[in-house]
């Protein structure tokens, strides 16, 4: 019995999800929290090698966790949930505070400076297909703000 076939298929099959999704994460993070706070923000950039959408996300530790962004809305900022994020092919989108950004809410405990958060973003391409990618973003200080690369937000 020939064995190295399947093993074969097994490992083409595990590698093709994360082969789908083809989208790069960096300078992940989230704002740390004090003991009552509920929600907090997870900021990001994400650049795909396709055209694909950002079309959910998940956390551990939060209950509920949405893609939202920032507007003005007759002279005053708003935020909202948005069903899906574009991410046009060899674009950066960039996730930050007052603009696009993750959030998540009904938070299970604080989040402390130093801890790390595992995130789950969910892509969706042009045909419906799928991908997943989990990103470990450190938890920086409740009043820490973008990289100086991202400019002043």
């Amino acid at each position: 019995m020939n064995l190295a076939r399947p093993i074969v298929l097994a490992a083409a099959l595990a590698v093709a999800p994360a082969a789908l999704a083809q989208v790069a994460v960096t300078d992940a993070w989230v704002r740390g929290t004090v003991a009552s706070q509920k929600a907090t923000g997870a900021f990001m950039q994400l650049k795909s090698a396709t055209d694909v959408s950002l079309v959910g996300a998940s956390s551990p530790v939060a209950g509920i966790v949405e893609i939202h962004e920032m507007k003005m809305d007759a002279g005053v900022m708003r935020m909202s949930a948005i069903a899906a994020l574009p991410l046009p092919a060899g674009k950066t989108v960039e996730l930050k505070p007052g603009g696009y950004h993750v959030m998540l809410m009904a938070l299970k405990a604080p989040l402390k400076e130093g801890d790390a958060v595992p995130v789950t973003l969910t892509f969706k391409d042009k045909v419906g297909r799928e991908s997943a990618v989990v990103v470990n973003a450190p938890v920086k200080s409740l009043t820490a703000a973008p990289s100086p690369a991202h400019g002043k937000h």
